[in-house]
């Protein structure tokens, strides 16, 4: 057992090699424990994937596609988006001890990860993804609802982040733009699904870091027709409403639980 631990240590103290060791000097990380170096790669790597793809993003939709995905006059202001990017940075130190934490509590044995797709098989991975998916959409749609109807949860935590609630102050930079414990509790289903379920260990950190580029696609306000993904279409109306569209990656949470709002039927009734 010890020995195949090793092998998740193993894995992090690669990413540790590849992010801290092509970025900084080793006597700035080097010295560090295993735990605080896992901390320091995940910050700055989802600093920068936070940061690149927001402005990669932008300058499609905002400057190369001017006025074709979004029209001149809801373009979010300058001003909007760095708001959005502080206040997103000022949370990244704290987003980052998630995925820190389920590291040490994968590396000690705690929960259900296996390391390499081959200890299961790729029948056995799929289904167990699928299975993961499945806890991580439900648990985020019933936390992101109860942030809202818990009004103390709300006033306190998730009301920062419904200050972008109009198309020409929602951007891509803001689908991180949260209190540092309402972004920690959105995340949270996919740490409590390591418990539940077995998951391949690289694949949990990939759709960890997945997020940074998912809350970015759902504020851009590009209704993109994909059924049944809940794109930005849906996530737009859930900041204008406030009471529909909860769900993460789907619309099936929405549809099952009754919040669902579909955007082209809201087109349908304006005309």
């Amino acid at each position: 057992m010890e020995d195949y631990l090793k092998s998740f240590v193993e894995e992090t103290s690669r990413y540790n090699d590849i992010v801290l060791g092509s970025l900084l000097p080793d006597n700035w990380w080097v010295p560090l424990s295993h735990f605080y170096r896992g901390w320091l790669r995940n910050y700055i790597a989802g600093t920068l994937l936070y940061l690149i793809s927001g402005i990669l993003w932008c300058f499609y939709i905002y400057h190369l596609k001017r006025n074709v995905y979004v029209p001149k006059d809801a373009i979010p202001s300058r001003k909007a988006m760095l708001l959005q990017i502080g206040v997103a940075m000022k949370a990244m130190p704290w987003y980052c001890a998630l995925p820190t934490v389920s590291e040490y509590m994968i590396e000690h044995g705690w929960t259900k990860c296996f390391a390499r797709i081959s200890d299961v098989g790729w029948v056995a991975y799929i289904g167990y993804l699928i299975a993961y998916l499945v806890i991580v959409e439900f648990g985020i749609y019933w936390m992101h609802r109860e942030l809202h109807d818990i009004k103390p949860l709300y006033k306190y935590l998730h009301a920062t982040h419904h200050i972008y609630n109009k198309q020409n102050t929602l951007s891509p930079f803001a689908g991180l733009a949260f209190h540092p414990v309402d972004g920690i509790l959105q995340a949270v289903p996919h740490v409590i699904a390591l418990f539940l379920v077995p998951i391949h260990f690289s694949t949990h950190i990939g759709l960890l870091f997945l997020e940074a580029i998912w809350t970015a696609n759902i504020h851009d306000c590009i209704h993109a027709k994909l059924w049944p993904v809940m794109g930005a279409g849906y996530h737009t109306i859930h900041h204008t409403t406030y009471r529909h569209n909860y769900g993460h990656y789907t619309i099936w949470m929405d549809w099952m639980f009754g919040t669902l709002r579909d955007p082209v039927e809201d087109e349908a009734k304006k005309i």
